[in-house]
């Protein structure tokens, strides 16, 4: 089988390290890949950008892809699935009517409403008077959103009311995020450990991943500026079997009733962000794929063949599979620039990664690439050290001694990965 991956992140690392052990894949094809990815047996790399979808298309038809799978959100909102198919072409990942539950906030809070799907309050605006009468009558500081895609830094939590309008005025005025900020929402806070839940889905049956944990603040102990998440741990011992039971049942079937009903069937990886608040979980935001960095946590404790879990999920049948997890735990810690997830320098030589690997760690390449035979800092978050164990407690043990290994200059990580747990 001829398999494309699109993306070049960590995620798409992880996604490919998984690929090339499935005795299905003969060549993995890689869109645009990265450092690490393309290292990996039976990997080619192409100059085609995650974001090119008609050059992927191209390439897919006149290669004879067997099959695409989708890593980023980006191509996916952008409609790669619908053009694919309708190219007779396999993909994997949601319709770009589905994708529309990460790629419109509006969209996705009004579908949850509309369903009766548990989800804090809020109200949306595209006109920025507007919003800022709405939040003069508020009586404590909300979350503000950003409606469209902001590479998940468009969440913002401003402590004053003060610092909320100027929030407004930097999306919807000053543009922050560009387009993605032309609506925003102005949602109730609330409280409670988040946890990620992600699951396969066919469009009518669903299996749940190890549910994991992210750690989006930048400093220890959750302080500083929210990043695209700085590590993340699987399985989380929040995730109880009768707390999975009423999320299967409050969230997961709800949600792929009702777009089905909406004529969107949705198939690929449904992500849905939950906050455990004391009225119990709510989802804070669904993802339209496989999570970053909660994948390079996830997908090492899978012990089936990937491939035939999105193979059952395109043809309809993933009743018929089970997949099956290693009972370990894994705990990944991202490792980034000095100065993300503001401006930071790049071109930094980056050593260690042998010496990490041979302590037994899985090193995915996220913000790297190759420079005159050295592997050199091209991104925020560098690179994500994974680690299995018995415990989290012997996983994140194991992950910091890789991380130990790591050096470039002005690298940043947090301390206490896992820790929560």
């Amino acid at each position: 089988m001829q398999v494309l991956l699109v993306g070049g992140g960590g995620r798409e690392h992880a996604l490919a390290w998984k690929l090339t052990q499935s005795p299905q894949v003969e060549r993995l094809f890689l869109a645009p890949g990265n450092s690490g990815a393309s290292t990996l047996p039976n990997t080619t790399a192409l100059a085609i950008s995650a974001d090119d979808v008609a050059a992927l298309c191209e390439f897919a038809r006149t290669q004879r892809i067997d099959l695409t799978i989708v890593g980023p959100e980006a191509p996916l909102v952008a409609g790669i699935v619908d053009q694919f198919q309708a190219q007779g072409l396999r993909i994997f990942g949601p319709t770009k009517a589905a994708a529309q539950l990460e790629g419109s906030k509006a969209f996705s809070k009004a579908f949850m409403q509309q369903y009766g799907i548990p989800t804090g309050q809020a109200a949306i605006f595209d006109d920025f008077d507007e919003a800022v009468r709405h939040l003069r009558g508020l009586d404590a500081p909300p979350v503000i959103k950003a409606s469209g895609l902001a590479a998940g830094k468009g969440v913002i939590l401003p402590q004053t009311m003060l610092a909320a309008a100027r929030t407004l005025q930097e999306i919807m005025l000053d543009r922050r995020f560009g387009a993605a900020g032309d609506t925003v929402l102005i949602e109730e806070r609330l409280t409670g450990p988040e946890i990620s839940v992600l699951a396969f889905t066919d469009g009518k049956s669903f299996h749940l991943l190890p549910v994991a944990q992210d750690h989006k603040r930048l400093l220890d102990g959750d302080r500083g500026p929210n990043t695209g998440g700085m590590g993340a741990f699987a399985p989380s011992p929040l995730a109880t079997p009768a707390l999975l039971a009423d999320i299967e049942r409050t969230v997961l079937a709800p949600t792929l009733a009702g777009m089905a009903a909406e004529g969107m069937p949705y198939i690929g990886v449904l992500y849905a962000g939950l906050m455990l608040t004391p009225a119990g979980p709510k989802v804070l935001e669904f993802n339209c794929r496989l999570g970053d960095p909660e994948t390079q946590a996830v997908l090492p404790l899978l012990a089936s063949d990937l491939v035939e879990i999105v193979q059952a999920c395109i043809d309809g049948n993933l009743d018929q599979v089970t997949p099956v997890w290693r009972n370990e735990a894994a705990v990944t810690v991202v490792v980034c620039a000095g100065g993300y997830p503001d401006e930071y320098a790049t071109g930094h030589t980056i050593t260690g990664i042998d010496a990490a690997e041979a302590a037994g760690c899985l090193v995915f390449h996220a913000g790297a690439k190759l420079q005159d035979d050295r592997v050199v800092t091209a991104g925020g978050r560098v690179l994500n050290v994974t680690a299995l164990g018995a415990t989290l407690k012997q996983a994140a043990q194991r992950a910091y001694r890789g991380v130990a290994h790591i050096q470039f200059n002005q690298a940043h990580f947090r301390k206490d990965i896992g820790r929560i747990a």
